[in-house]
């Protein structure tokens, strides 16, 4: 005789019995994540929407000589814009060579650069601790009031960063960024132009998770940029922003795209005055790689395009 095997019971919860809530994660707010650096809010939003552009031809060569130190070689030939008070365009022809030496170490960098026209210029980074840095530029050229020369304190501490600025013509500047939640932080900064008698003050606010980066920055000498980046995948990213000026009423929109292949890297953009650009650079053999540069300005009849190599080790 089969054996009955009785009905499964569900055992109701005795009255007054509550099932436990799933706990929401809680915010360890004294052990935020240390913000990027002030003037960097806008960095993934800047790299799809304004590559390094060209015009003409460019070839570049580094060659290593040890680890740490390498030289470098540079050939430019292109057209020049030069400054009218027309609507008109007026472009010559230029080329120039760029020699270059860079020492690249754990602790320090330092980068030197001389061109035929008579230009010379300097980068140096060095981490003097563990969270104090100094950073310094410079140009020096032969025409005059052109030359100019900054030195950045960096100090990264366990939530915040903070950065002071030296340059010449009495130029003083100082940026603080605070992380308030593991996504979300906060800044500010001001600055004095002593050789201009202008100073100014500004804020910024970031935003950002594995997905999406939204920045916003606005400053009393009448700017205004907003910019979001949204991260399809781990290889294509959308970036849009908006800049405006309050002074003198300019606004410019614009929305690109950052695509990475396996061979190369698109990127792209249009903006609300009707200029279109494209960037590409593509990996033909290890060392060598090819550069693409496209620039269409419709409403200036302005078109720029340019091709180049790079080669290194």
């Amino acid at each position: 005789m089969a054996t009955l095997v009785p009905p499964s019971t569900t055992v109701p919860p005795a009255a007054g019995s509550k099932l436990p809530a799933v706990e929401s994660e809680k915010v360890d707010y004294l052990n935020l994540p240390c913000p990027i650096p002030y003037e960097e809010i806008h960095r993934e939003a800047l790299m799809s929407l304004k590559p390094e552009l060209f015009e003409g031809l460019r070839f570049d060569f580094t060659k290593g000589l040890n680890q740490r130190f390498s030289l470098s070689h540079s050939v430019f030939m292109g057209p020049t814009e030069l400054p009218t008070q027309s609507a008109d365009i007026v472009k010559i022809p230029t080329a120039h060579y760029e020699f270059g030496a860079n020492f690249i170490d754990p602790k320090m960098m330092l980068i030197g650069r001389v061109l035929t026209d008579g230009r010379v210029n300097a980068r140096v980074k060095c981490d003097l601790s563990e969270n104090l840095s100094l950073k310094a530029n410079g140009q020096l050229t032969g025409e005059p009031h052109m030359s100019h020369g900054m030195v950045n304190f960096d100090y990264k501490g366990k939530d915040y960063r903070t950065q002071f600025q030296l340059g010449n013509g009495a130029l003083f500047g100082a940026s603080y960024i605070q992380s308030v939640s593991p996504h979300l932080s906060l800044g500010g900064e001001v600055f004095w132009a002593g050789q201009h008698r202008k100073s100014g003050i500004g804020y910024a606010a970031r935003y950002n998770t594995d997905k999406m980066v939204a920045s916003g920055q606005v400053a009393s000498t009448g700017m205004v940029a907003l910019s979001y980046v949204q991260k399809i995948s781990e290889k294509v990213s959308l970036a849009s922003d908006f800049m405006y000026n309050y002074m003198s009423r300019d606004v410019t929109a614009s929305f690109g795209y950052d695509y990475i292949l396996r061979q190369c890297r698109l990127r792209g953009k249009i903006d609300s005055n009707g200029c279109v650009a494209a960037f590409l650079e593509e990996r033909l053999n290890m060392g060598l790689n090819f550069v693409l540069s496209a620039e269409v300005d419709h409403k200036k009849k302005d078109y720029k395009f340019g091709f180049g190599l790079t080669v290194g080790e």
